[in-house]
């Protein structure tokens, strides 16, 4: 099973911590959708002969579409592409799109879930971050979407902030549990180049929370999770059962995936594409039928790495029956050996012939998979 993925990138704002792909040149909105269309055609053999089992509008603010604009995206890709029946279909939004009209009109197009992107419930958090949207219209925006019958929303939270104390993460983990939400994405803040808050922290203007204060942060996520009922089965994802993202497992299971839209990225096992980061490069290229990607052909190492990467974010860990099946048996051995360390001091643990993080793991996540994977030509 594929999945694809439409970068919708108009924003009418941009927050202070965002480093993706996005424009407020919302007047080109109808010959850019126009291009998007014609890329879901011009790629429609990227895939191979792979059924398509999610769908996933992200951004940027997809819920600045109409209904008739999403309706004709999704139909574009039917027309293109097998599509499993009742697929997976995601929309992210902002709270402030969300009005009772807005919420009707995506309901009657087929998404069939949600992604909110909250990042906080208290409106200073909001403010410092120059998000659009209130608290109030937080809690209004989400039950109005119930109210009219969407059983399947994810919100976004951002923990880490500066000055953000830990009464303040537990006031937000606890909404989230008053609203009924099934999926939470709680990402901690980082400080990505050329992004207001970068500027801010390079300037002394802003300061980074402290590490201690985001590690008993997470651990409160975590401890909530399991005491409400979240499945923690990605660093930053938990899902109630029968609510884990389909989509985003997807890439940490290696399945193929397309990507369109400026800045989109896709992948299909042999090798990785990025489109253009410019909305009048990426409209003129799909226009003249010209490739609006560049290319790169993955190596084993690359393929190698990847099946690290991927795989050691997840509950599920890296499957050491499937890694030798795909690479040559002698990487299991020095997998092994590399891994050894890490599971005598419990950061790696055994589990049905799985390599899988425990909870102190995570939190060295990144320096665990700088020894495992391997470097250049390395065999």
């Amino acid at each position: 099973m594929s999945g694809i993925y439409i970068h919708i990138p108009f924003c009418r704002q941009r927050c202070h911590y965002c480093d993706f792909y996005t424009t407020t040149q919302i007047k080109r909105k109808p010959e850019l959708l126009a291009a998007i269309n014609k890329e879901i055609v011009l790629r429609k053999q990227w895939l191979n002969t792979d059924k398509v089992s999610t769908i996933y509008l992200g951004g940027g603010t997809p819920s600045l579409l109409t209904s008739d604009e999403i309706k004709q995206i999704i139909e574009t890709i039917y027309s293109n592409f097998g599509v499993v029946h009742k697929p997976e279909i995601t929309l992210e939004a902002n709270p402030d799109d969300l009005t009772k009209k807005q919420i009707a009109l995506i309901k009657s197009t087929p998404i069939n879930r949600l992604s909110m992107g909250i990042q906080s419930f208290h409106n200073s958090e909001l403010e410092m971050m120059n998000r659009r949207h209130n608290a109030e219209q937080v809690y209004a925006s989400i039950k109005d979407c119930q109210d009219a019958g969407f059983d399947n929303i994810s919100v976004d939270l951002i923990y880490g902030l500066p000055q953000s104390t830990l009464a303040q993460w537990e006031y937000n983990l606890e909404q989230v549990k008053q609203l009924n939400i099934q999926h939470l994405s709680a990402y901690h803040l980082t400080f990505e180049k050329g992004t207001v808050f970068d500027v801010k922290r390079k300037k002394g203007e802003f300061f980074p929370a402290k590490e201690e204060e985001s590690i008993l942060q997470f651990k409160m996520l975590i401890k909530w999770a399991q005491e409400n009922s979240f499945d923690h089965y990605e660093i930053s994802n938990f899902g109630k059962e029968g609510f884990i993202s389909k989509h985003n497992s997807s890439y940490w299971k290696q399945q193929m995936y397309l990507g369109v839209g400026p800045a989109a990225h896709s992948y299909n096992i042999n090798a990785r594409t990025w489109n253009v980061s410019n909305i009048s490069s990426y409209i003129t290229k799909i226009n003249e039928g010209e490739e609006a990607y560049e290319l790169e052909t993955l190596l084993d190492i690359d393929k190698h790495n990847e099946f690290l990467i991927t795989s050691l974010r997840t509950k599920w860990g890296i499957n050491l029956q499937e890694f030798e099946k795909q690479f040559d048996p002698d990487l299991k051995n020095k997998l092994m050996n590399r891994a050894k360390p890490f599971l005598e001091a419990q950061n790696l643990y055994l589990k049905n012939n799985c390599l899988v993080l425990s909870d102190e793991g995570v939190f060295i996540s990144d320096t665990i998979l700088a020894d495992l994977m391997l470097v250049s030509n390395e065999k």
